[in-house]
C-alpha cells in the first residue's frame, strides 16, 4: 500500500487529516485559483473524501457531464481493484452502490449556478465510507453498506484515490474528443434503478416515478402515470460554499 495516490500528469493531490473536508476546501482552493486537477482528500479509518477541481472551458450545462465521467471512471477504478465478484452501479443523483447496498455518494459544485454561464471551476466529490465507526452499530438504512464489509479490505484508500483520477482522465478526453455518446453507452450498463420506481431526494424535494433513462445531457427521465419530467443535472449542484 502507497502512503500517497499517485496522479496521472497534470493532477495533484492535496492532503488533509483530521475533521476538514475535501469539498469544501477544493471549492476553496479553486476559488483562490487553484490549477485544475487538483485533488484534496482525507482518508480517516473509516471514511474516504476526496474532491476534484476542474476549470471547463464550455458553459455550465455543457459542463456538468464531467460529473458522469468521475462516476465512471470511480466505477472502473474500483472494478479494477475490488474481487471480480464485487458490483459497482451509480445513482444518477450521486449515490454509490455496491452489490446494490448505498456506499458512498457523489457532490457536485460550481462557480456559478447559471446554466448558460462559463464556470470558473467545478469541483466534483466523492464520499465513501470504509467501515463502521462503531462495529456494533448497524447503518442508519437497512440497505447500507461499507467498502470493507463488501469484501474490498485489501483495497488501498490512496490506490483507488489515484486510480478515481487516472480512470475518470480517460472519460473526460474520451468526453473531448467524441462527445457523450461513450459515456451514454457506459453509463446504461452501470445505471442503479433504471426502469425502476424511485423515490429521490434531489434539492431537498422529493421526486418520485419510474426512471426512465436520460435525455442528451444526463437529465434523468422520471414517468408519473402519462407524463414524463425532466430532471436536469444542474439540479444536483449544491453551488458556492
Amino acid at each position: 500500500m502507497s502512503d500517497a495516490p499517485q496522479f496521472p500528469p497534470l493532477f495533484s493531490g492535496m492532503p488533509l487529516s483530521g475533521h476538514a473536508d475535501p469539498f469544501a476546501k477544493a471549492q476553496m482552493q479553486a476559488t483562490l485559483g487553484c490549477d485544475a486537477g487538483l485533488v484534496v482528500y482525507n482518508i480517516s479509518d473509516t471514511l474516504l473524501r476526496a474532491a476534484m477541481v476542474f476549470a471547463p472551458d464550455v458553459t455550465l450545462q455543457n459542463a456538468l457531464p464531467v460529473t458522469i465521467a468521475c462516476g465512471l471512471g470511480f466505477q472502473n477504478a474500483l472494478g479494477a481493484l475490488a474481487p471480480p465478484e464485487v458490483s459497482i452501479h451509480l445513482e444518477w443523483h450521486g449515490g454509490i452502490r455496491i452489490n446494490g447496498a448505498s456506499c458512498g455518494q457523489f457532490r457536485i459544485a460550481g462557480s456559478t449556478q447559471h446554466a448558460d454561464a462559463h464556470p470558473d471551476w467545478i469541483v466534483v466529490g466523492l464520499e465513501l465510507p470504509l467501515r463502521p465507526r462503531d462495529a456494533d452499530t448497524p447503518g442508519q438504512r437497512p440497505d447500507q453498506t461499507w467498502l470493507y464489509e463488501e469484501g474490498c479490505v485489501e483495497v488501498a484508500p490512496p490506490n483507488l484515490i489515484g486510480a478515481w483520477a487516472r480512470h475518470t482522465l480517460v472519460w473526460i478526453n474520451r468526453m473531448e474528443s467524441d462527445g457523450l455518446a461513450p459515456l451514454h453507452a457506459e453509463w446504461r450498463g452501470l445505471a442503479q434503478d433504471l426502469g425502476e420506481e424511485v423515490s429521490w431526494n434531489v434539492g431537498g424535494k422529493e421526486e418520485i416515478g419510474t426512471f426512465v433513462g436520460v435525455d442528451e445531457e444526463f437529465g434523468a427521465l422520471l414517468r408519473r402515470g402519462n407524463a414524463t419530467r425532466l430532471i436536469p443535472l444542474i439540479t444536483l449542484l449544491e453551488g458556492k460554499t
